[in-house]
């Protein structure tokens, strides 16, 4: 495992605990036993799971990378070495997602938590009409044509 996955793993181990102020695994345990006794545990320890497999499939995808570029010849790399490269970055991606969703779950005071629609700055008020007057747009008639005759203006 690389210094970057032990850090990104870590981090949010780090936090899982601080938030809920329990190791992990007892964490885990918990929510295998009363899985509705707190939406947010659950759903930590739901994505929590999602990151480490993702984080399981980013090394995987390092490992064959770093194997064929040990086995690749010259300075331009051959399209099946990119395609590597290509799965590493898909995985960096899917890895760092999962771990925002994770992030979010901690954070009791992220925008979408505090209400509904209040990760757009609705309000669960009754709905408003547009903020400008609106009024149809005139209607154009077509300027009329002139026809030609002979052939030539």
């Amino acid at each position: 495992m690389s210094d970057d996955a032990d850090d990104v793993m870590g981090v949010i181990t780090q936090q899982i605990e601080s938030r809920f102020q329990m190791p992990l695994a007892d964490l885990f345990r918990a929510v295998a036993k009363a899985p509705d006794a707190s939406h947010d545990a659950t759903a930590v320890v739901k994505w929590y799971g999602m990151l480490a497999e993702a984080q399981k499939a980013l090394e995987k995808a390092e490992d064959n990378l770093v194997a064929a570029l040990d086995h690749a010849s010259g300075e331009v790399l051959e399209d099946p070495v990119m395609a590597l490269a290509h799965q590493v970055n898909t995985a960096v991606s899917v890895r760092d997602g999962r771990a925002m969703v994770v992030r979010h779950y901690l954070d009791p005071d992220s925008p979408s938590r505090k209400g509904p629609g209040a990760w757009r700055g609705a309000t669960a008020g009754p709905q408003r009409g547009p903020a400008l007057q609106t009024a149809p747009l005139p209607q154009i008639t077509p300027a009329p044509t002139v026809p030609v005759r002979g052939g030539t203006r």
